[in-house]
């Protein structure tokens, strides 16, 4: 079959693709499938350009858009990070208050009861500190066991992560909003991850600083999601998609639906806007 071409003379639809990773752009097994990757280059030859904004960090990002030969701007960190790919440089990087963070926890400990953690730290080697308790997903993500809760601290984080023994993670994030949303922001980035990021800081800031360095804006950005902390970029975006498998409470708020990132959801719309 031969390849998709892009339509003949027609303006571009969207001038700016912005994708999530996990549940979006990436199937399960953490890999793009061929027709996505010739939706996107086929709009990207048309003259769009494409970014991914994804809640992890640049080290547990980096692989992976080296893999799909991935030369251009991302967006990593729930948007504290924009990251050069072609050039493996950090432009930008926004770090959490230990100190805010700290009395942040306490609060939601003294709500819930206590937290099992985990803690992002900063730069392009930031290793992922995981304390006892706290559940990893299965997967090639490196991470390192602290024995010493101090060790949380102990240098420039971008991010905390916490669970509960008992409580889900929609349940989880709507108590720590109540009694720590004016220290840090909270948002639930995929099943069994909810965050505590600096205050204000979400994937649309981070990729509203991207676009800015592209010469573009929110009207000329689609956007393609599936969680929660997928819905700061919707609101950015002059038009969002959710995928099939996406959270409800992004649902609510999606201009368009498409099929699950297992059934090339992504490139459906992407053909249909690009594509002859």
């Amino acid at each position: 079959m031969s390849a998709p071409v892009p339509a003949a003379d027609a303006p571009l639809p969207y001038k700016l693709i912005a994708t999530d990773l996990d549940g979006t752009l990436l199937r399960a097994d953490e890999t793009v499938s061929e027709r996505t990757r010739r939706a996107l280059a086929a709009a990207t030859a048309a003259g769009a350009a494409h970014i991914v904004v994804t809640g992890r960090a640049v080290p547990w990002t980096r692989h992976i858009l080296d893999a799909l030969d991935y030369q251009g701007l991302a967006v990593c960190g729930q948007g504290g990070q924009v990251y050069h790919a072609g050039e493996h440089r950090l432009l930008t990087s926004v770090t959490l208050d230990r100190q805010l963070a700290g009395l942040a926890l306490a609060k939601i400990e003294a709500e819930v009861g206590p937290l099992y953690l985990a803690a992002s730290r900063d730069g392009l080697a930031g290793e992922v500190l995981v304390g006892p308790g706290y559940r990893v997903q299965e997967g090639p993500l490196p991470n390192v066991l602290m024995d010493d809760p101090a060790d949380l601290w102990a240098a420039p984080i971008n991010k905390v992560y916490i669970q509960h023994p008992t409580l889900d993670d929609d349940a989880l994030a709507l108590a720590a909003r109540q009694v720590a949303g004016d220290l840090v922001g909270v948002t639930v980035a995929g099943e069994g991850i909810v965050e505590l990021l600096p205050l204000g800081l979400s994937k649309a800031t981070g990729l509203s600083l991207a676009a800015r360095r592209l010469g573009l804006t929110a009207k000329d950005t689609i956007a393609f999601g599936d969680m929660p902390n997928d819905i700061p970029m919707f609101g950015w975006a002059a038009h969002g998609v959710a995928m099939a498998n996406a959270h409800d409470e992004l649902k609510a708020v999606a201009d368009e639906f498409t099929a699950s990132h297992e059934d090339d959801g992504v490139a459906v719309v992407l053909e249909r806007l690009y594509l002859s």
